[in-house]
């Protein structure tokens, strides 16, 4: 069962899914559900011996093409509506014990091309409003399959997260008419302590807000709003500075290391959204090889975070880091 739960206080759509708590967690290391379907082995979700990539939906999803109706009735004050929408994963490698960091900038490339595709098909369902992206990669996360493999949310609305971001970046647009995040990009450049990295079109750096220690944004230079605008150069020389960073995270601690990655990009909707600009988003929860950033109360409680660290000497330290590509 899956239904979206509107809570009025914070004006957010909360979805239940009930379902999920069967899913896999944490299968024996003789099988993976996900790795290809051997000769004569036990069938996995995968029937092929080998693959580059696949995508597949959600055998546990929190939102269904075609929902079933919500378990509860809702009111004037507590909406409840069906969960409509897709969820994917997005297999990396047919290898179990790699990462996406191990696969070669072209075949990346080829990745984003699965991305773009997935984006610009489920973008183009009148139901979907916005297609977000994204990799929780480690325990530390919550993972509970270590197979190399990432996400899709195709959403019925858009989320809270997303709202907020589009509403700052409306209202800087109709104050200066300008892109908010070029504007970003401008004042990290001048500065230059937080860049980690940079190519001739993505640049990847440690925010001057930023809420995880090692919390980086890889942002394509150009003003562009979602993958499909990339070109063949832009998006090679992303695939290039994904691998980068991915590298230098894995160098930090000499242990591959735990993350969240998620991508922000061009809504689906429809409507206008003025200053929206592609970049990407990295939480590792680590502050140290032995300690993580926990979301206590008051990240979780107050909604503010608090940085043990300063941005400026952790972009040194990713910035440092020599990569093999």
């Amino acid at each position: 069962m899956s239904e979206l739960r509107w809570n009025p206080i914070a004006e957010e759509w909360v979805v239940t899914a009930t379902h999920r708590q069967d899913r896999t967690f944490m299968p024996p290391a003789d099988y993976c559900p996900i790795c290809p379907t051997q000769p004569g082995g036990f069938p996995t979700e995968v029937p092929a011996t080998d693959y580059e990539f696949v995508v597949f939906e959600n055998k546990f999803p929190s939102f269904h093409p075609d929902p079933p109706e919500p378990a509860v009735s809702g009111s004037a004050l507590f909406p409840v509506r069906p969960a409509q929408g897709v969820c994917e994963v997005i297999l990396y490698s047919p290898q179990h014990d790699t990462t996406l960091a191990d696969r070669s900038i072209t075949e990346i490339d080829r990745l984003i091309r699965v991305w773009t595709d997935r984006y610009v098909e489920l973008g183009s369902r009148p139901e979907i409003d916005y297609v977000f992206i994204f990799e929780n990669k480690g325990e530390a996360i919550g993972v509970t399959l270590h197979h190399p493999h990432g996400q899709l949310y195709a959403f019925s609305y858009l989320p809270p997260k997303i709202a907020r971001e589009l509403e700052s970046q409306a209202k800087h647009f109709d104050r200066t008419g300008r892109c908010l995040h070029c504007d970003v990009l401008d004042e990290e450049r001048r500065d230059g302590r937080r860049i980690v990295a940079e190519n001739e079109h993505v640049i990847a750096l440690v925010p001057f807000y930023a809420r995880y220690p090692y919390e980086v944004h890889l942002y394509a230079k150009s003003h562009l709003t979602s993958l499909v605008e990339f070109s063949d150069d832009a998006r090679r020389d992303f695939a290039r500075m994904l691998k980068t960073v991915m590298r230098k995270y894995d160098g930090l601690f000499g242990f591959s290391l735990p993350y969240m990655m998620v991508m922000h990009q061009q809504p689906t909707d429809g409507l206008d959204h003025p200053g929206c600009h592609f970049h990407v988003e990295f939480y590792p929860p680590n502050r140290t090889a032995t300690k993580l950033k926990y979301l206590a109360g008051c990240e979780s409680g107050a909604g503010t975070f608090i940085n043990d660290t300063l941005p400026e000497e952790k972009a040194a330290e990713l910035r440092a880091i020599a990569v093999q590509l």
